[in-house]
């Protein structure tokens, strides 16, 4: 969606206390299909957001002093100050009608009339950005699919059900695209007649796992000819295939695919109007309560970054924000977005004293008060950290009473999974301080704990509340391999973007990119190619993963959807989060945009 000029003030606002976050998340039960339905949603008492420091008889906020040497934010007070306009409709009336348009479209499941239409109907729901209304309908169509002789000759209905299925966790051989292939193995001349075939044979291939070289044969068949007929095609099919050539559907973040596809989706001839209407209303809906989540995070933010003082810090609640959504946009996860946007950024904190301020003993020292996490641990720190890491206890011990209200009892992943980081933050600082020059394993193992990954999926699964089970968080804790797989997937990107705009650390500790340059005697470009290719080996183990314990799959389908936030802050050499103008439209897109009912 285009941008509509927003003006964005560039300076910070001071901190705004007086307002009541009761009405944040005001359902008190959501109707939702598959497991964890019918959870009670959280209620936040007033300020749980960002509980004034004179309500607890501290110290008033001070300005932060000098400007970080990082980019300043691009959003400052914005979400605090902004008020988008009225919507065509009163929320309340948008709510009702969303209802009963639910109802039609478990109508439409039942009337759906084949295999056929039942694959149509579940992508249309996926693409939109629905389906979550109506997973319990989805998995008993998606069984009937499964079970159901499939002998369409309709490449793109035949790519449509590879792709639905392996990505609810379903094993499909790779065998099904034989019938469009002649005595040779390479596919026959008349589908590259097809476009919207191709288009979803190239989008369907992209759920390989190791070692299936007719998939990827089958992408560089599908790449190949969409590139060299794109310019003839017609819109919206047009947009979708360019779209999908810069990133194949399976690695796209749900929300911004909605965004597209929702007005694509209008032109498309035959499309459903019940379903357009229900999505349109629901991407509204989310959009207005993601903004009061965003607005309630901005004053958090604000008090705490004045409080603390810590100049060098990037600032990004917005991306931090951003980056909660991409796992669950769902309302009733809300506490869980709140949970995951402020460990995010307690760990961007985290992550640039290390790397960019503390001396090597300031460092030991912090890891020691993370490890004893105790108030009287204070007196081992430099006064600049003091306060700081009174906000961590803080922080922390707030959103684990606020748990607690609601009946979890899960806040020690997250206090043991954030000890850890501050181990991993130690290593690599011990790496700079030595002058150590890591082996590339050493270094690619030890980046993936640094980026953070695995602490972002404890942090988002534990505040899931009842939809997660603690056989869950022992294992996402156990860093399976789903989670490393999306933890080195972003080392990866992470250090090919670094490469590409030079290093900003205060050491030179080898990146894994140059790490593998002078362990293999090779060029960047070669590094940074099998860099790439390396990527792709971490996006096949984590389709892998969703073919395990089934019991497991729900989390599993998390991590990945997670792991879709890479190519949206790292994708083209670009490092979203640090340089955040990258981001700029997609934050306008997904906070500030309404789609026109």
């Amino acid at each position: 969606m285009a941008s509509r000029g927003i003006a964005i003030p560039a300076g910070r606002g001071g901190a705004r206390m007086s307002f009541n976050l009761r009405p944040l998340l005001q359902v008190t039960q959501i109707n939702r299909q598959g497991p964890g339905r019918n959870i009670k949603l959280p209620k936040f008492p007033k300020n749980f957001f960002c509980t004034p420091r004179a309500a607890l008889g501290l110290s008033p906020p001070v300005p932060a002093g000098k400007e970080s040497s990082f980019e300043p934010s691009l959003w400052g007070d914005f979400f605090i100050t902004y008020e988008p306009q009225p919507l065509q409709r009163s929320e309340e009336w948008m709510r009702e009608r969303a209802e009963k348009l639910k109802e039609d479209v478990q109508r439409l499941f039942k009337s759906c009339n084949g295999t056929g239409e039942r694959i149509l109907l579940v992508d249309v729901l996926q693409h939109l950005g629905i389906d979550h209304h109506f997973n319990e309908q989805i998995d008993t169509a998606l069984s009937e699919i499964l079970e159901s002789e499939f002998s369409s000759s309709s490449l793109h209905e035949v790519a449509l059900r590879f792709r639905l299925l392996r990505e609810h966790g379903h094993w499909v051989s790779s065998d099904v695209f034989n019938k469009f292939k002649g005595e040779d193995g390479s596919f026959n001349k008349d589908t590259t007649n097809d476009p919207r075939g191709l288009l979803s044979l190239y989008n369907a291939a992209h759920l390989l796992v190791h070692d299936e070289p007719a998939l990827e044969e089958a992408i560089a068949f599908a790449r190949r000819h969409l590139e060299s007929i794109r310019g003839r095609l017609m819109s919206p099919l047009a947009e979708q295939v360019k779209r999908a050539l810069q990133l194949p559907l399976p690695r796209t973040c749900a929300r911004v695919e909605a965004v597209c596809y929702i007005s694509e989706y209008e032109e498309e001839e035959g499309h459903n109007p019940i379903l357009l209407e229900l999505a349109k209303l629901d991407f509204n809906l989310l959009q207005r309560l993601h903004l009061k989540e965003l607005k309630a995070m901005t004053e958090w933010w604000e008090e705490l970054s004045g409080f603390i003082e810590l100049s060098y810090v990037r600032d990004r609640l917005v991306e931090c924000y951003l980056w909660s959504l991409v796992p669950h946009c769902e309302e009733s996860f809300g506490l869980s977005r709140i949970i995951f946007t402020k460990t995010n950024v307690l760990l961007t904190i985290m992550d640039d004293t290390y790397d960019m301020h503390a001396t090597i003993e300031e460092c030991r020292q912090l890891h020691e008060a993370a490890q004893r996490w105790d108030e009287s641990a204070i007196s081992l720190l430099p006064e600049y950290l003091r306060k700081f890491y009174n906000e961590l206890l803080r922080n922390i011990k707030e959103i684990g009473d606020e748990m607690a209200v609601n009946g979890n009892y899960e806040i020690a992943y997250i206090k043991k999974q954030l000890q850890k980081q501050f181990t991993y933050y130690l290593q690599d600082a011990e790496w700079i301080h030595q002058n150590h020059k890591p082996s590339f394993d050493d270094r690619l193992n030890l980046g993936g704990l640094t980026v953070g990954g695995p602490t972002a999926c404890v942090c988002f699964l534990v505040g899931m509340g009842d939809a997660v089970s603690k056989e869950t968080l022992e294992w996402v804790a156990g860093y399976p391999q789903v989670v490393m797989a999306s933890a080195r997937a972003a080392r990866l990107m992470n250090d090919i973007s670094s490469l590409k705009r030079g290093k900003s650390k205060k050491g030179d500790v080898p990146s894994s990119v140059e790490c593998y340059m002078a362990e293999h005697g090779v060029t960047r470009e070669i590094a940074v190619a099998r860099f790439e290719s390396l990527v792709e080996d971490e996006w096949r183990s984590m389709n892998q993963a969703r073919f395990g314990n089934r019991a497991l799959l729900p989390a599993v389908q998390r991590v990945i959807k997670f792991a879709t936030s890479l190519p949206l802050f790292y994708g083209d050499g670009n490092d979203g989060f640090t340089f955040a103008s990258h981001l700029r439209k997609t934050v306008e897109s997904l906070f500030i945009n309404p789609i026109p009912i």
